[in-house]
């Protein structure tokens, strides 16, 4: 990592919508940090804040200040004017900064500049995209320059990534024995106001599901090599099931987790020899009336996304075809503070001693990852704990710079530790049982 620079940390797209609440948890970090109560080794948290409009930074800034408690920021908090279209801005912030937090979304539209800019200039970057072909167009493109330049480019950062990635792997080192499979289970509960999530999430639904056959000519185009089933075979659940653990219908998970894990995998499969964990993502979604109203909503959207005219139509009115969940204003504080996650891992494997390629499975473990309100309390945790991780445990990191998912970035750091104390809490629920 590049030393002497002015900050630690920049929020990019401050003023964003997420943004927001990135810096109001970078704040409370740089806070921690100044009272002694932070995991920095420095002491102190040397922060910017980045955008479009000074008055708008200057409002967040003071609306997080506000939020904390304190007086408004004073002189500590830098204030970059940046744009996303300006490459010598975007290259001036990278210059003055260890790391960048991204906020500015749809990555696959404004994504790439920031990157480059970063790579380019020595910056290490995070950013909270769900979007595979974003994070795997990245690694193609930029994989090699980050790692002459010694910088990590980390994506996926937020919910839901950060809890399936690092949930897997603590899964697995729950386990004494070779955890070889893993299922989770996302149940997200919401409080008398119901859900609401900003429409910025929902415009990347749209476009990922759009371009999936582009998807697949970038894989084939990085050519990953094939990751070995070791152990009995994960069965792939039907799209529709009912979960007799849950008392609830469940669906396939379509957001971008099983990618982001199978990277994770490979990357610790084929650089540290580690044996890879097969793995499916699911989600609760109730009752039999749920599943109607959902099996309605999930036909007009996959029929629509096809088509340029029903794109349109989606991005436009993404509170008509969400049935209220995703509008442009996002959620409320009353429904921010009434909703949490709950992502439950199933993990089966082999005892110590046996060997994972003979016989059946003989031991199972389930653990679970709890949080806030996912979107906007517990993803800007995650994104600011990674970038701290990033900037403290060096020594864990992968000896190289590149462009990484979270599980490869993390594994060996304090970041488990670091979301437990921030709320987003990873344990046990029952001992492996043979």
């Amino acid at each position: 990592m590049t030393a002497g620079r002015l900050y630690d940390i920049v929020v990019f797209g401050a003023s964003g919508f997420t943004g927001q609440f990135v810096v109001e948890e970078v704040a409370r970090a740089a806070a921690a940090a100044a009272a002694g109560e932070g995991q920095l080794c420095s002491g102190r948290l040397r922060w910017a804040v980045a955008g479009r409009s000074r008055e708008k930074l200057r409002a967040v800034l003071e609306r997080a200040a506000e939020r904390l408690g304190k007086a408004a920021p004073g002189e500590e908090v830098g204030v970059l004017l940046c744009d996303v279209g300006d490459a010598g801005s975007l290259a001036a912030m990278a210059k003055q900064t260890r790391l960048v937090l991204n906020c500015v979304g749809p990555y696959r539209f404004f994504g790439e500049p920031v990157v480059e800019a970063c790579v380019e200039n020595g910056a290490s970057c995070i950013d909270i995209s769900g979007e595979p072909q974003f994070l795997e167009g990245m690694y193609l493109k930029y994989n090699e320059k980050a790692a002459e330049k010694g910088v990590y480019v980390v994506g996926s950062c937020g919910f839901d990534s950060i809890p399936a990635d690092m949930g897997v792997l603590y899964t697995r080192d729950k386990l004494k024995g070779t955890l070889t499979a893993v299922e989770s289970f996302l149940s997200v509960k919401s409080g008398p106001e119901g859900l609401g999530v900003h429409d910025g999430t929902w415009k990347s639904a749209v476009y990922g599901l759009a371009d999936e056959a582009n998807l697949k000519k970038l894989r084939k185009q990085i050519g990953y090599a094939p990751v070995p089933v070791v152990g009995a075979k994960l069965k792939k659940r039907g799209f529709l099931f009912y979960s007799p653990e849950f008392k609830e219908y469940c669906i396939t998970f379509m957001g971008s987790d099983g990618s982001v894990v199978k990277r994770t995998q490979r990357y610790l499969h084929t650089e540290l020899q580690q044996t890879p964990v097969q793995y499916g993502a699911y989600v609760t979604v109730g009752g039999l009336g749920s599943v109607i109203k959902l099996m309605f909503l999930g036909m007009l959207f996959l029929l629509l996304v096809k088509f340029n005219f029903g794109r349109k139509l989606l991005t436009k009115y993404p509170e008509f075809f969400s049935a209220g969940c995703f509008t442009r204003k996002g959620p409320t504080q009353k429904q921010m503070d009434g909703t949490s996650f709950t992502m439950t891992f199933f993990g089966e494997g082999y005892t110590e001693g046996q060997d994972p390629q003979n016989g059946k499975p003989n031991v199972k473990i389930c653990t679970e990852v709890k949080g806030p309100e996912p979107g906007y309390i517990a993803t800007p945790i995650a994104m600011v704990q990674a970038g701290l991780s990033l900037l403290e445990d060096t020594a864990s990191l992968p000896k190289r710079g590149g462009v990484y998912s979270p599980g490869a970035a993390f594994s060996k750091t304090k970041l488990i530790d670091r979301l437990t104390k921030r709320g987003v809490e990873f344990s046990v629920i029952s001992k492996p049982e043979v």
